[in-house]
Protein backbone atom coordinates (compact mmCIF):
# COMPACT_ATOMS: atom_id res chain seq x y z
CA UNK A 1 0.00 0.00 0.00
CA UNK A 2 2.90 2.61 0.83
CA UNK A 3 4.43 1.61 -2.68
CA UNK A 4 1.20 2.07 -4.36
CA UNK A 5 0.49 5.59 -2.66
CA UNK A 6 4.03 6.97 -3.02
CA UNK A 7 4.14 6.14 -6.74
CA UNK A 8 0.39 8.31 -7.07
CA UNK A 9 1.95 10.99 -5.14
CA UNK A 10 4.79 10.81 -7.86
CA UNK A 11 2.43 10.67 -10.81
CA UNK A 12 0.46 13.65 -9.75
CA UNK A 13 3.29 15.86 -8.78
CA UNK A 14 4.67 16.23 -12.08
CA UNK A 15 1.52 17.47 -13.24
CA UNK A 16 1.20 21.65 -13.85
CA UNK A 17 -2.64 21.45 -12.93
CA UNK A 18 -4.73 20.61 -9.47
CA UNK A 19 -4.77 16.75 -9.61
CA UNK A 20 -5.62 14.10 -6.21
CA UNK A 21 -6.27 10.77 -6.06
CA UNK A 22 -8.76 9.59 -3.85
CA UNK A 23 -9.37 5.97 -1.86
CA UNK A 24 -13.00 4.61 -1.84
CA UNK A 25 -13.83 6.85 1.17
CA UNK A 26 -12.89 10.05 -0.37
CA UNK A 27 -9.37 9.87 1.77
CA UNK A 28 -6.54 11.99 0.10
CA UNK A 29 -3.77 9.40 -0.88
CA UNK A 30 -1.93 11.60 -2.88
CA UNK A 31 -1.93 15.28 -4.20
CA UNK A 32 0.47 17.41 -6.14
CA UNK A 33 1.48 20.98 -4.97
CA UNK A 34 -0.70 22.77 -7.34
CA UNK A 35 -3.65 21.07 -5.91
CA UNK A 36 -2.61 22.37 -2.47
CA UNK A 37 -1.21 26.11 -3.97
CA UNK A 38 -4.86 26.56 -6.14
CA UNK A 39 -7.24 25.75 -3.37
CA UNK A 40 -4.89 27.42 -0.70
CA UNK A 41 -5.07 24.07 1.37
CA UNK A 42 -2.39 23.47 4.35
CA UNK A 43 0.00 20.08 2.29
CA UNK A 44 0.80 19.20 6.28
CA UNK A 45 -2.00 17.19 7.07
CA UNK A 46 -1.59 13.02 7.81
CA UNK A 47 -2.88 11.15 5.11
CA UNK A 48 -5.16 9.37 4.35
CA UNK A 49 -7.50 12.51 5.03
CA UNK A 50 -11.10 13.28 3.93
CA UNK A 51 -11.12 15.42 1.12
CA UNK A 52 -14.59 16.72 2.52
CA UNK A 53 -12.58 17.60 6.24
CA UNK A 54 -9.69 20.01 3.92
CA UNK A 55 -9.69 23.57 3.80
CA UNK A 56 -12.80 25.24 5.82
CA UNK A 57 -15.36 22.71 4.73
CA UNK A 58 -15.29 23.96 1.10
CA UNK A 59 -15.48 20.69 0.08
CA UNK A 60 -18.42 19.14 2.22
CA UNK A 61 -21.30 20.55 0.06
CA UNK A 62 -23.65 18.40 -1.06
CA UNK A 63 -23.10 19.19 -5.16
CA UNK A 64 -19.53 18.14 -4.58
CA UNK A 65 -19.85 15.38 -2.20
CA UNK A 66 -22.81 13.55 -4.76
CA UNK A 67 -20.44 14.09 -7.73
CA UNK A 68 -17.33 12.68 -5.64
CA UNK A 69 -19.11 9.73 -4.08
CA UNK A 70 -20.84 8.79 -7.59
CA UNK A 71 -17.64 8.63 -8.99
CA UNK A 72 -15.79 6.60 -6.21
CA UNK A 73 -17.50 4.10 -5.38
CA UNK A 74 -19.65 3.61 -8.74
CA UNK A 75 -16.69 4.06 -10.54
CA UNK A 76 -18.30 6.34 -12.64
CA UNK A 77 -15.79 9.09 -15.24
CA UNK A 78 -16.58 12.18 -14.57
CA UNK A 79 -16.64 14.63 -17.04
CA UNK A 80 -16.97 18.59 -16.57
CA UNK A 81 -18.63 18.81 -13.53
CA UNK A 82 -18.42 22.07 -12.44
CA UNK A 83 -18.23 24.12 -8.90
CA UNK A 84 -17.65 27.31 -8.08
CA UNK A 85 -14.90 27.81 -5.09
CA UNK A 86 -14.68 30.56 -3.22
CA UNK A 87 -10.45 31.22 -3.01
CA UNK A 88 -10.24 34.20 -1.43
CA UNK A 89 -7.54 36.24 -2.22
CA UNK A 90 -8.27 35.42 -5.31
CA UNK A 91 -12.48 35.63 -5.41
CA UNK A 92 -14.78 33.25 -6.82
CA UNK A 93 -13.39 30.56 -9.51
CA UNK A 94 -15.46 27.64 -11.46
CA UNK A 95 -13.66 24.48 -11.96
CA UNK A 96 -14.31 21.74 -14.03
CA UNK A 97 -13.71 18.32 -12.65
CA UNK A 98 -12.36 15.17 -14.65
CA UNK A 99 -12.12 11.88 -12.63
CA UNK A 100 -10.71 8.18 -13.60
CA UNK A 101 -9.52 5.49 -12.51
CA UNK A 102 -6.25 4.85 -11.19
CA UNK A 103 -5.23 1.00 -11.02
CA UNK A 104 -2.30 0.15 -8.80
CA UNK A 105 -1.43 -3.46 -8.59
CA UNK A 106 0.17 -2.68 -5.19
CA UNK A 107 -3.06 -1.32 -4.17
CA UNK A 108 -6.37 -3.64 -3.36
CA UNK A 109 -8.79 -1.65 -5.17
CA UNK A 110 -8.54 1.36 -7.57
CA UNK A 111 -7.90 4.90 -6.65
CA UNK A 112 -9.96 7.73 -8.25
CA UNK A 113 -7.80 10.86 -9.87
CA UNK A 114 -9.59 13.84 -9.85
CA UNK A 115 -7.90 16.60 -12.11
CA UNK A 116 -9.85 19.99 -12.15
CA UNK A 117 -9.28 22.88 -14.86
CA UNK A 118 -10.01 26.69 -14.39
CA UNK A 119 -12.50 27.90 -16.72
CA UNK A 120 -13.66 31.02 -14.77
CA UNK A 121 -12.57 32.90 -18.02
CA UNK A 122 -14.20 30.49 -20.43
CA UNK A 123 -17.52 30.78 -18.38
CA UNK A 124 -17.05 34.98 -18.08
CA UNK A 125 -16.46 34.81 -21.68
CA UNK A 126 -19.56 33.10 -22.55
CA UNK A 127 -21.78 35.12 -20.22
CA UNK A 128 -20.02 38.21 -21.69
CA UNK A 129 -21.36 36.80 -25.01
CA UNK A 130 -24.67 36.56 -24.30
CA UNK A 131 -25.10 39.68 -23.05
CA UNK A 132 -23.65 41.27 -25.84
CA UNK A 133 -25.79 39.30 -28.00
CA UNK A 134 -28.71 40.51 -25.94
CA UNK A 135 -27.96 43.58 -26.42
CA UNK A 136 -27.28 43.84 -30.20
CA UNK A 137 -30.75 42.06 -30.27
CA UNK A 138 -32.28 45.17 -28.21
CA UNK A 139 -30.40 47.51 -30.58
CA UNK A 140 -31.48 45.55 -33.72
CA UNK A 141 -35.25 45.91 -32.32
CA UNK A 142 -35.06 49.65 -31.51
CA UNK A 143 -33.42 49.44 -35.21
CA UNK A 144 -36.54 47.78 -36.55
CA UNK A 145 -39.13 50.23 -34.75
CA UNK A 146 -37.07 53.44 -35.78
CA UNK A 147 -37.07 52.17 -39.66
CA UNK A 148 -40.76 51.37 -39.60
CA UNK A 149 -41.32 54.64 -38.19
CA UNK A 150 -39.65 56.02 -41.10
CA UNK A 151 -40.70 54.17 -43.96
CA UNK A 152 -44.17 55.24 -42.50
CA UNK A 153 -43.70 58.85 -42.80
CA UNK A 154 -41.92 58.21 -45.90
CA UNK A 155 -44.90 56.79 -47.25
CA UNK A 156 -47.11 59.74 -45.80
CA UNK A 157 -45.27 62.17 -47.59
CA UNK A 158 -45.14 60.59 -50.97
CA UNK A 159 -49.08 60.56 -50.57
CA UNK A 160 -49.00 63.90 -49.50
CA UNK A 161 -47.04 64.83 -52.67
CA UNK A 162 -49.37 62.61 -55.16
CA UNK A 163 -52.29 64.38 -53.56
CA UNK A 164 -50.84 68.19 -53.37
CA UNK A 165 -49.72 67.05 -57.39
CA UNK A 166 -53.08 66.12 -57.99
CA UNK A 167 -55.17 68.61 -57.18
CA UNK A 168 -52.44 71.56 -58.70
CA UNK A 169 -53.78 69.38 -62.17
CA UNK A 170 -57.33 69.67 -61.44
CA UNK A 171 -56.56 73.55 -60.91
CA UNK A 172 -54.44 74.61 -63.69
CA UNK A 173 -56.27 75.69 -67.07
CA UNK A 174 -53.48 74.47 -69.44
CA UNK A 175 -53.25 70.68 -70.51
CA UNK A 176 -49.82 70.55 -71.41
CA UNK A 177 -49.09 71.67 -67.56
CA UNK A 178 -51.65 69.75 -66.49
CA UNK A 179 -50.66 66.64 -68.49
CA UNK A 180 -46.94 67.37 -66.62
CA UNK A 181 -48.20 67.15 -63.14
CA UNK A 182 -49.84 64.32 -63.63
CA UNK A 183 -46.86 62.97 -65.13
CA UNK A 184 -45.71 64.15 -62.07
CA UNK A 185 -48.08 62.51 -59.98
CA UNK A 186 -47.67 59.45 -61.85
CA UNK A 187 -43.99 58.99 -60.94
CA UNK A 188 -44.34 60.14 -57.18
CA UNK A 189 -47.38 56.94 -57.01
CA UNK A 190 -45.09 54.72 -58.56
CA UNK A 191 -42.43 55.16 -55.81
CA UNK A 192 -45.18 55.30 -52.76
CA UNK A 193 -46.71 52.01 -54.42
CA UNK A 194 -42.94 49.91 -54.19
CA UNK A 195 -41.80 51.39 -51.11
CA UNK A 196 -45.78 50.51 -49.01
CA UNK A 197 -44.99 46.64 -50.10
CA UNK A 198 -41.30 46.72 -49.06
CA UNK A 199 -42.52 47.87 -46.42
CA UNK A 200 -44.58 45.10 -45.47
CA UNK A 201 -41.70 43.22 -46.00
CA UNK A 202 -39.29 45.47 -43.33
CA UNK A 203 -36.55 43.98 -41.32
CA UNK A 204 -36.19 41.22 -44.32
CA UNK A 205 -32.97 40.93 -46.57
CA UNK A 206 -34.20 39.01 -49.26
CA UNK A 207 -38.09 38.92 -50.80
CA UNK A 208 -39.88 36.61 -52.55
CA UNK A 209 -40.31 38.03 -55.71
CA UNK A 210 -43.75 36.30 -56.55
CA UNK A 211 -45.66 37.36 -53.49
CA UNK A 212 -43.66 40.77 -53.66
CA UNK A 213 -45.04 41.37 -57.75
CA UNK A 214 -48.95 39.69 -57.14
CA UNK A 215 -49.37 41.96 -53.75
CA UNK A 216 -47.49 45.36 -55.54
CA UNK A 217 -49.74 44.47 -58.74
CA UNK A 218 -52.88 44.33 -56.61
CA UNK A 219 -52.27 47.33 -55.62
CA UNK A 220 -51.64 49.09 -58.68
CA UNK A 221 -54.55 47.72 -60.15
CA UNK A 222 -56.84 49.21 -56.82
CA UNK A 223 -55.66 52.61 -56.87
CA UNK A 224 -55.25 53.42 -60.92
CA UNK A 225 -57.78 50.88 -62.73
CA UNK A 226 -61.05 52.52 -63.13
CA UNK A 227 -64.40 50.90 -63.35
CA UNK A 228 -64.77 52.95 -66.69
CA UNK A 229 -62.35 51.24 -67.76
CA UNK A 230 -61.45 48.00 -66.31
CA UNK A 231 -58.02 46.72 -67.15
CA UNK A 232 -57.07 43.16 -65.56
CA UNK A 233 -53.57 42.49 -64.25
CA UNK A 234 -51.78 38.97 -64.24
CA UNK A 235 -48.52 38.05 -62.55
CA UNK A 236 -46.77 34.81 -63.42
CA UNK A 237 -43.43 34.32 -61.62
CA UNK A 238 -41.23 31.88 -60.39
CA UNK A 239 -40.32 31.29 -57.22
CA UNK A 240 -37.66 32.88 -56.10
CA UNK A 241 -35.94 35.37 -53.91
CA UNK A 242 -33.84 38.55 -54.12
CA UNK A 243 -32.26 41.29 -51.91
CA UNK A 244 -34.43 43.94 -50.96
CA UNK A 245 -32.25 46.24 -52.95
CA UNK A 246 -32.73 44.78 -55.80
CA UNK A 247 -36.63 44.28 -55.18
CA UNK A 248 -36.63 48.44 -55.25
CA UNK A 249 -35.34 48.12 -58.61
CA UNK A 250 -37.69 45.35 -60.10
CA UNK A 251 -40.36 47.83 -58.15
CA UNK A 252 -40.12 50.90 -59.76
CA UNK A 253 -39.57 49.08 -63.54
CA UNK A 254 -42.83 47.17 -62.94
CA UNK A 255 -44.65 49.71 -62.03
CA UNK A 256 -43.54 52.26 -64.51
CA UNK A 257 -44.31 49.53 -66.85
CA UNK A 258 -47.99 48.69 -65.95
CA UNK A 259 -49.06 52.55 -65.23
CA UNK A 260 -47.91 53.36 -68.87
CA UNK A 261 -49.50 50.44 -69.79
CA UNK A 262 -52.63 51.18 -68.31
CA UNK A 263 -52.48 54.79 -69.33
CA UNK A 264 -51.45 54.46 -73.03
CA UNK A 265 -52.36 50.80 -73.62
CA UNK A 266 -56.16 51.28 -74.08
CA UNK A 267 -57.04 54.64 -75.42
CA UNK A 268 -60.42 53.38 -75.90
CA UNK A 269 -62.16 50.58 -73.54
CA UNK A 270 -61.73 47.57 -74.33
CA UNK A 271 -63.52 44.52 -72.83
CA UNK A 272 -60.86 41.94 -72.68
CA UNK A 273 -58.00 44.76 -71.72
CA UNK A 274 -55.33 42.60 -69.99
CA UNK A 275 -51.48 43.46 -69.11
CA UNK A 276 -49.43 40.63 -67.87
CA UNK A 277 -46.31 40.68 -66.16
CA UNK A 278 -44.22 37.71 -66.18
CA UNK A 279 -40.74 37.13 -64.16
CA UNK A 280 -38.61 33.83 -65.11
CA UNK A 281 -35.86 32.90 -63.25
CA UNK A 282 -32.80 30.34 -63.63
CA UNK A 283 -29.29 30.32 -61.61
CA UNK A 284 -28.48 34.03 -61.42
CA UNK A 285 -30.00 34.80 -65.03
CA UNK A 286 -33.53 36.64 -65.24
CA UNK A 287 -36.11 37.56 -67.36
CA UNK A 288 -39.06 40.31 -66.64
CA UNK A 289 -41.28 40.73 -69.35
CA UNK A 290 -44.70 43.38 -69.11
CA UNK A 291 -47.48 42.94 -72.28
CA UNK A 292 -50.48 44.10 -72.97
CA UNK A 293 -53.04 43.83 -75.91
CA UNK A 294 -53.48 47.43 -76.89
CA UNK A 295 -52.91 49.48 -79.73
CA UNK A 296 -49.34 49.11 -79.26
CA UNK A 297 -46.88 52.14 -78.94
CA UNK A 298 -48.43 54.95 -81.25
CA UNK A 299 -47.19 58.87 -81.85
CA UNK A 300 -47.84 61.25 -79.98
CA UNK A 301 -49.88 64.62 -81.38
CA UNK A 302 -47.48 67.61 -81.94
CA UNK A 303 -46.41 69.28 -79.11
CA UNK A 304 -47.08 66.76 -76.41
CA UNK A 305 -44.09 66.58 -74.62
CA UNK A 306 -45.53 64.71 -71.56
CA UNK A 307 -43.22 62.11 -70.25
CA UNK A 308 -41.61 62.28 -73.44
CA UNK A 309 -38.36 59.86 -73.32
CA UNK A 310 -38.44 59.95 -69.27
CA UNK A 311 -40.09 56.62 -69.04
CA UNK A 312 -37.73 55.21 -71.08
CA UNK A 313 -34.85 57.18 -69.01
CA UNK A 314 -36.27 55.44 -65.46
CA UNK A 315 -36.64 52.20 -66.65
CA UNK A 316 -33.06 52.34 -68.29
CA UNK A 317 -31.25 53.72 -65.38
CA UNK A 318 -32.85 51.00 -63.28
CA UNK A 319 -32.13 48.06 -65.78
CA UNK A 320 -28.71 49.14 -65.47
CA UNK A 321 -28.74 49.01 -61.40
CA UNK A 322 -29.60 45.81 -62.13
CA UNK A 323 -26.77 45.09 -64.71
CA UNK A 324 -30.05 44.20 -67.12
CA UNK A 325 -30.91 45.28 -70.95
CA UNK A 326 -34.27 46.43 -72.11
CA UNK A 327 -36.21 45.18 -75.04
CA UNK A 328 -39.38 46.39 -76.74
CA UNK A 329 -41.79 44.67 -79.19
CA UNK A 330 -44.86 46.24 -80.36
CA UNK A 331 -47.52 45.75 -82.48
CA UNK A 332 -51.08 46.67 -83.85
CA UNK A 333 -51.98 43.77 -80.94
CA UNK A 334 -50.04 45.31 -78.31
CA UNK A 335 -46.69 45.77 -76.81
CA UNK A 336 -44.13 43.79 -74.54
CA UNK A 337 -41.10 45.49 -72.86
CA UNK A 338 -38.17 42.76 -71.45
CA UNK A 339 -36.12 43.77 -69.13
CA UNK A 340 -33.36 40.34 -69.27
CA UNK A 341 -30.56 40.06 -66.84
CA UNK A 342 -26.91 41.08 -69.03
CA UNK A 343 -25.12 38.00 -70.03
CA UNK A 344 -28.55 36.52 -71.04
CA UNK A 345 -28.02 34.47 -74.60
CA UNK A 346 -31.79 36.03 -75.22
CA UNK A 347 -32.04 38.33 -78.07
CA UNK A 348 -31.85 42.21 -77.20
CA UNK A 349 -33.06 45.37 -79.38
CA UNK A 350 -31.20 47.96 -78.12
CA UNK A 351 -32.99 51.66 -77.79
CA UNK A 352 -36.46 50.98 -77.03
CA UNK A 353 -38.81 52.07 -74.29
CA UNK A 354 -42.20 51.97 -72.96
CA UNK A 355 -45.09 53.56 -74.18
CA UNK A 356 -44.37 56.88 -73.25
CA UNK A 357 -41.33 57.17 -75.39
Amino acid sequence: MRDSNMLARAIVETMPQPFVVLDEDLCVVAANSSFYETFDINSAHPYPKSLLDLGNGDWNRPAIRQALAAAVSQRIMMEGVEFEQDLGRFGKRIFSITSRLLNIRSANKPNTLLAFADVTEIRQIAVDKQQLLEKAEKLLAQQRVLLQEMQHRIGNSLQIIASILMLKARAVSSDETRRVLEDARQRVVSVATVQNYLHLDAGMDEIDVSSYLTKLCKGLASSIVLDSAPVTLEVSASETRISSQEAVSLGLIVTELVINAIKYAFPVPKPDAKVIINYRAHLTEWHLTVSDNGVGQIAKPPGDISGAGLGSLIIDALAKRLDASVSTISSAAGMSVSITQAGSTSPLVNGAGPHDM
